[in-house]
């Protein structure tokens, strides 16, 4: 089947040699075409150009994209979709004055959702999951990563990656799968934590890689949570069964996760929060990708990723929405992309970056995803009739967005 899009007002993030991640005074560049034409063939991008150079072709289909803008779906590489039910009550107690560590010591937090998981059945968590996964595909995103590490024991992690694989086979949505079981200490191996860590390297791991559940392995590497020397442990395995690392570092304080990521060649090191000169300074030069987090950032009230200092380094940054039951219950990029222009203080062009072809890297698939480049996947948004793309975090609260194309084909 073809497609072709006529009149677009501006086609966005198009790469003719395609580029697998931009880095510093880079991000501030998104190249563009004004008045264009974009065809699709089957599930790939076969060309695209101006309208005063459009071939003369038939097409199965026309979309006339008149005042539109065309861009590459969101690429939203740190999610946490797959859970079961909600944390709503702990939302109410930090708006009562309760920190997340106070709610975290408790039993609330991540224990709180490893408790509902493990009661809940596949079926039920896959109808829960499934309602998240389709709407952040309505919202834009055509690419995401979804992370266990709600079950915190063989079977409950299994079941999650089991869900995971299921929605991947059955949305038209790339999805990637990683393994999050060190995401804390379950209540079990509270006073034996080398007992959890070997679980999951001795028990976890193997059944993972036998059955190809998971693309990657992650560790939340914080005080109260992974030391850096466990996440090392933890990281090193992964490798041994064929996952990178992907971790979360940072968060709340700076511990040498950055360093620890890097030594390991993660692909990201994610949230970013708390960074100090000499966190910078080792991700200069390195493979792996900066990920902020900035709706998580703005529930829980935590600092803003400091992306100006980070860009001005050089560093590339990949935007993602964290979309979790605790810290961030949204997966709307939309929002992402405008919080990380209005907090972080990201230009539209570098924020549409970074949740585009930088947030494909972080996932592995800037080959194939995160650009207009010929051979791509057709995995696109045709906004609502604006004046430019700055409209998109400038009007942060309205969906902008007409229709979402993925695959090849129309979602909405």
């Amino acid at each position: 089947m073809t497609t072709l899009i006529t009149n677009i007002k501006e086609l966005l993030q198009i790469r003719e040699n395609s580029v697998l991640k931009v880095s510093g005074a880079e991000m501030a560049v998104l190249p563009t075409i004004k008045n264009a034409f974009l065809l699709i063939k089957n599930d790939l991008i076969a060309d695209f150009g101006s309208m005063d150079n459009l071939p003369k072709l038939s097409a199965d289909l026309t979309i006339d994209a008149t005042g539109k803008i065309v861009l590459p779906s969101w690429c939203d590489s740190h999610t946490h979709i797959v859970y079961a039910g909600n944390r709503e009550q702990e939302f109410v107690d930090r708006i009562n004055g309760m920190s997340y560590e106070e709610i975290a010591n408790r039993g609330g937090g991540i224990l709180n959702s490893a408790k509902k998981l493990n009661e809940t059945s596949d079926e039920e968590i896959y109808k829960q999951s499934k309602a998240r996964l389709e709407e952040v595909m309505r919202l834009g995103t055509g690419a995401v990563e979804i992370k266990s590490g709600y079950g915190l024991t063989v079977e409950g992690e299994l079941k999650m990656l089991r869900v995971i694989q299921q929605l991947s086979q059955n949305y038209p949505v790339t999805i990637k799968a990683t393994f999050l079981g060190a995401h804390a200490f379950p209540s079990a191996f509270k006073d034996n934590k080398k007992g959890y860590i070997d679980c999951i390297i001795n028990e976890m791991l193997p059944e993972i890689a036998k059955n190809k559940l998971a693309d990657f392995i992650d560790i939340f590497c914080e005080s109260g949570y992974f030391s850096v020397e466990e996440t090392e442990q933890i990281m090193e395995a992964g490798i041994q069964f064929g996952l990178k690392p992907k971790i979360h570092v940072n968060q709340f304080n700076s511990i040498g996760g950055i360093q620890a990521g890097v030594k390991y060649n993660a692909l990201s090191v994610d949230h970013l929060e708390i960074m100090n000169p000499e966190d910078i300074e080792a991700l200069k030069n390195t493979e792996t990708m900066p990920v902020a987090l900035p709706s998580c950032s703005y529930f829980i009230s935590i600092p803003y990723t400091p992306a100006r200092k980070m860009i001005a380094a050089g560093l590339p940054l990949a935007l993602a929405t964290d979309f979790n039951p605790g810290t961030t219950p949204s997966g709307n990029m939309n929002f992402v992309v405008a919080t990380a222009c209005i907090k972080m203080k990201m230009t539209p062009e570098e924020a549409i970056n970074a949740a585009t072809i930088n947030g494909a890297y972080a996932m592995g698939i800037s080959n194939t995803h995160g650009s207009i480049t010929i051979g791509k996947k057709a995995n696109l948004i045709i906004t609502k009739e604006i004046p430019s793309y700055y409209q998109l975090p400038y009007a942060f609260g309205s969906n902008l967005i007409d229709t979402v194309i993925l695959d090849g084909k129309i979602f909405i």
